[in-house]
């Protein structure tokens, strides 16, 4: 939705003062069209004459709407809004049809926004009142344009949400009693045992008896969550007042009970998930601890430096599942998992006196676990490849990584400030079995491409690999 404030400034002359009154009653625009079942339309006058401005529209949530379009920031002649133009010439509330789609009229309703004695703005409900038949619908329509004025002193946005389908609501007269009840509150209360709610007191005992339990949050005192019945109600109080004065209550009753029962079956299933990734890490360290002891046995030191290898890329899994056993998301901060695989590798692979450092730049990169796994995989080799052969006779080297967000990929770009490729390292055969399996991951199991080349300033600067993944990743449940 364009700008209400920018709107206002390019196309009318109301002052700032009044502006900002427009955008302050916005807060409460989706509530009160979801309480009144209908479109919300707030027209201004725009600079051009006979002309009307839709500065602002909101469809509720309530109802459904088919083919509405946006017409925010579209200029209206006055001729087809009569209803309008007649509010802001006497500021009297009006009610008459209005043409919808193809001939179909729905009921129209326009209030006024004064400053003074001047109307600055409409807002106009169009409501399907032949569909809606909601018995006392007038008391809903009072309560939004009630609502609305009382939004004109500024309210917090989070009391005013908006509203579902299946959302009861009661309205209360000034002495507490019940004036309206839809159809969603009297079932929720039926089952409570309360026959009608029309006429009650909102807090008869009657209506308070079944509550088992009821919890106020110190942050939202507006709102309880209660247990009643069996059910565990959603209780959203809203007071408007004026001078200490209590005018009307409006309650928000949702049962939230499947959803409670959802979560915590969500909670349970979360905890032996992350139990699974937790044993999963605990086998492979223990494979890792196995390979370790096999390599110290073994008088070879080519089977010494393949175990080696090989406890390596087991731990880098492990490193994945030891994230997924200690969070709640299946997704996988890349740099946090490189930054282990990089102590991991130094540890079990650099001398006492050599030093690395490393490096990290761009945005965070959020992968899910598989395609994580197999990225860290990737990492593990290739930092075991810089470790072997680009700091050969050096102290100290420096490895690196780039993240950078594409649109539609991710770009990753592992460097070293290594001694670099060798010249005719395009024309030897392909021995390596790290890189083997880092090419073999990247364009076989993730889709993107794998390239490595010398740094663009020359070969004495390092070496560069780019790894280039889609963001669009298939699904494994997916066959």
């Amino acid at each position: 939705m364009k700008d209400l404030a920018s709107l206002c400034r390019g196309f009318t002359d109301l002052t700032e003062v009044q502006i900002s009154l427009l955008v302050r009653m916005s807060v409460v625009f989706p509530f009160i069209a979801d309480l009144a079942h209908g479109q919300l339309q707030l027209y201004v006058r725009p600079r051009e004459a006979n002309r009307l401005l839709v500065a602002a529209q909101v469809q509720p949530h309530t109802v459904y709407s088919i083919g509405v379009t946006d017409e925010t920031g579209l200029l209206r002649q006055s001729l087809e809004e009569p209803l309008v133009v007649d509010t802001f010439r006497d500021g009297q509330r009006r009610q008459g049809k209005r043409e919808w789609n193809y001939g179909a009229m729905v009921d129209m309703y326009t209030f006024a926004i004064h400053d003074g004695p001047h109307v600055i703005a409409v807002v106009a409900f169009a409501v399907d009142g032949e569909r809606l038949s909601i018995e006392g619908y007038h008391h809903l329509l009072d309560t939004a344009v009630d609502v609305l004025e009382y939004a004109r002193r500024g309210v917090p946005a989070e009391p005013w949400r908006s509203l579902s389908a299946s959302d009861g609501v009661i309205i209360t007269d000034a002495r507490s009693r019940i004036v309206f009840a839809d159809a969603a509150a009297q079932r929720i209360y039926r089952v409570l045992g309360v026959g009608n709610l029309r006429g009650c007191y909102l807090y008869d005992r009657q209506l308070s008896q079944h509550i088992t339990r009821e919890t106020v949050e110190r942050d939202r005192p507006w709102q309880k969550e209660q247990l009643a019945g069996g059910m565990i109600l959603i209780r959203r109080e809203l007071t408007l007042s004026t001078g200490g004065t209590v005018q009307r209550r409006i309650v928000i009753v949702s049962d939230v009970t499947e959803t409670r029962a959802k979560d915590k079956e969500i909670r349970i299933k979360l905890a032996v998930i992350q139990e699974i990734h937790h044993r999963v890490k605990n086998n492979l360290q223990t494979i890792a601890s196995l390979l370790r002891l096999q390599a110290r046995r073994s008088p070879s030191q080519d089977v010494k430096a393949a175990l080696a290898e090989s406890v390596n890329r087991i731990l880098s899994i492990s490193v994945v599942h030891e994230f997924l056993s200690q969070q709640g998301s299946e997704d996988i901060d890349v740099q946090e998992v490189m930054r282990h695989i990089f102590e991991l590798v130094a540890h079990n692979m650099a001398d006492a006196q050599f030093t690395i450092h490393t490096e990290f730049s761009g945005p965070r990169l959020i992968l899910p676990s598989k395609c994580a796994s197999s990225v860290a995989l990737v990492l593990n080799e290739l930092v075991i490849n810089a470790m072997e052969h680009a700091f050969e006779g050096r102290k100290s080297g420096t490895i690196g990584l780039r993240v950078e967000d594409a649109p539609t990929e991710w770009h990753l770009d592992l460097y070293d400030d290594g001694v670099g490729l060798p010249p005719d390292f395009a024309q030897r055969p392909r021995r390596s079995l790290g890189l083997q399996i880092a090419r073999t991951l990247i364009e076989g199991d993730l889709g993107g491409t794998f390239e490595l080349a010398n740094d663009p300033r020359g070969r004495e600067h390092g070496t560069h690999a780019y790894i280039c993944i889609p963001k669009d990743q298939p699904n494994p449940t997916d066959n």
